[in-house]
């Protein structure tokens, strides 16, 4: 029996927005995966405090900006007991080794990939999926980290037809460039979170509730 294929999505998703909703259906579709899940990060450590929204506000807006999808949206990531990516993808592989994952990012995360904590283990641990991002990709093409990947890359119809995924490797993705922001919302909606502060939210893959004031779980 072939095994599930995952993307994974990870980021502040501060908030979710239609950007992200086509970027991982569009992934879905030219990977091949089953599906896609959102790691709503509690706190990423290259971005500020400063303006971050509660993890029940940004799970709730992002379990809506997913419905009726093949989204799972998800805040396992503070379970793990670190906020660095490269744990997070190692505990995934470990508690779910029956499902092959790729790691998803924009050409703007490329950019900047060389200064995530073990980033070379995060290419060995899962493939790498890069989708265009507008205004990033020539930077990106010449980044630290894409000086070292670029010796993995594969062609997308030669990714697909793998058995079975290894890592390292990258895959390029290009469509539609999708100019949306989460930046660009904030700046225009600054009270967004305010909307989705009451009611309940419960974390799509472990079934916990996530709690109204803060990022306790429940």
């Amino acid at each position: 029996m072939a095994r599930r294929r995952v993307g994974l999505l990870g980021g502040s998703f501060n908030p979710a927005h239609g950007g992200h909703r086509r970027i991982s259906l569009f992934a879905r579709d030219a990977l091949g995966l089953d599906e896609v899940w959102w790691l709503v990060s509690p706190g990423n450590p290259l971005k500020p405090k400063k303006g971050m929204a509660s993890l029940f506000a940004r799970m709730k807006a992002a379990q809506k900006r997913a419905r009726r999808a093949p989204i799972v949206v998800t805040a396992i990531e503070r379970e793990f007991g670190s906020p660095y990516t490269v744990d997070t993808l190692r505990s995934l592989a470990r508690r779910y080794a029956d499902t092959e994952f790729v790691w998803l990012m924009g050409s703007d995360n490329l950019l900047q990939f060389h200064r995530w904590k073990d980033w070379r283990c995060i290419a060995r641990t899962m493939p790498i999926a890069v989708i265009a991002r507008p205004g990033y990709d020539a930077q990106a093409v010449a980044s630290p980290a894409m000086a070292w990947l670029g010796r993995f890359r594969v062609p997308l119809a030669g990714f697909r037809k793998r058995g079975e995924w290894s890592a390292p490797s990258l895959v390029i993705l290009r469509f539609d460039p999708d100019p949306r922001s989460a930046t660009a919302i904030r700046r225009g909606d600054p009270d967004w979170a305010e909307r989705y502060a009451t009611g309940t939210v419960r974390d799509q893959l472990t079934h916990r509730r996530i709690d109204p004031d803060g990022d306790r779980p429940a």
